[in-house]
């Protein structure tokens, strides 16, 4: 990317302390130039506006990264298929852009200012739009949901069938898309490996105000068809390195963390039995009757002899079993650590892990968008 990022910056500072008025006018000048774009967003705008933001801080503060920042335009670029964006788009997005940086940024505006947003803009799109042109995957896969079994009041397992064979690795997730909701996506972890079936397993927990986690949950049915964006997601099976995995789950963190497992005890790994990984699963709730996967992750460690499952409670005190939080509970170090589950236990967990020993290099978790 050949320009000036400090202008970009500068700008932007001006407008972060003024995000949500800063947005609404982004969209109110979009759609007042661009009506019909209005179709393409969900209905209420507010965790779209606010993901909005979220996006391009993100980009704004790694303009000094630029092989990571192209690569993560690229994936947007692809991403966005899903949601009908056109090349031809590109121009209305980047015309409200740079007017609502320049409202904004009030007197701070200048020519060397207004040069290098539009500079930096047409240098993101061009790698977007590339990028999306070269990916010859569908941008979406209608799916059939086969399975639905609900294993507490919030919290469905989804059995799905795509209609077309869909790529993905172990520990990444799938974006949903709802009849009930068009245009409305939302992030679900992937709780297996690739199937020869074609079929996959989201596991779901319905959150307050979630408008697609509470209509896959409570209001799907066997035989509806949601529809799946692209895989998406970092943490993945790793290479064969030899070293034992230690997996940290809460919440509905099982889902990513049984992918993972499962590929990495039924690797053709080369060489004695004894000498191949094995994998220790601390799966954490705040009582016995938070452990939802517990049953599925007996059995899968009944065929697979080096899978350790340790489950852990921590406010249940008639529990018989291992009491306390997952934090408190990780005393393994020379192992691969996989993470996933509530920000604040991922972010224990892995503080615990350092002062333990553990490189960083070999603590791994994911983000993905989740519902407000």
């Amino acid at each position: 990317m050949q320009f000036d990022p400090r202008p970009v910056k500068e700008g932007f500072a001006l407008i972060e302390p003024a995000a949500a008025r800063a947005t609404a006018y982004f969209y109110g000048r979009l759609f007042a130039a661009h009506p019909h774009l209005r179709a393409l967003f969900p209905p209420a705008m507010n965790a779209q506006r606010e993901r909005l933001f979220r996006a391009l801080t993100r980009i704004v503060w790694s303009l000094d990264c630029p092989q990571g920042l192209a690569t993560d335009l690229a994936r947007l670029g692809r991403d966005h298929r899903k949601y009908g964006l056109a090349p031809a788009h590109y121009a209305a997005v980047g015309d409200a852009l740079l007017a609502t940086v320049r409202r904004f940024a009030a007197e701070a505006w200048s020519s060397e200012m207004e040069r290098a947003w539009a500079t930096a803009y047409a240098t993101a799109a061009e790698i977007m739009i590339e990028a999306a042109a070269a990916d010859t995957s569908p941008p979406c896969w209608p799916a059939e949901v086969i399975g639905h079994e609900r294993r507490t009041g919030d919290i469905a397992v989804l059995t799905l069938r795509p209609a077309l064979p869909f790529p993905f690795l172990p520990g990444q997730y799938a974006t949903v898309q709802t009849a009930r909701w068009p245009r409305v996506w939302r992030a679900f972890s992937i709780a297996d490996a690739p199937r020869a079936d074609n079929t996959l397993r989201l596991h779901v927990r319905a959150v307050p105000g979630g408008w697609v986690s509470t209509a896959l949950t409570r209001r799907t049915r066997v035989g509806d068809t949601p529809t799946l964006g692209p895989a998406r997601g970092s943490m993945t099976a790793p290479a064969a390195s030899g070293r034992d995995i230690l997996a940290v789950a809460g919440g509905t963190g099982p889902a990513s963390l049984k992918a993972i497992i499962e590929s990495v005890l039924t690797e053709d790994v080369p060489g004695p039995e004894d000498r191949r990984p094995h994998a220790h699963l601390l799966y954490g709730a705040r009582n016995g009757g938070g452990l939802y996967d517990l049953p599925d992750l007996i059995r899968m460690r009944a065929h697979h002899a080096r899978l350790r499952v340790l489950p852990v409670v921590s406010a249940d005190h008639a529990y018989e079993g291992l009491r306390g939080t997952l934090p408190e509970a990780i005393s393994w170090r020379d192992h691969d650590a996989f993470l996933c589950g509530p920000p604040a236990m991922v972010g224990k967990a892995a503080q615990r892990l350092r002062q333990d020993g553990l490189p960083p290099v070999r603590i791994h978790h994911d983000h993905h968008p989740t519902e407000p």
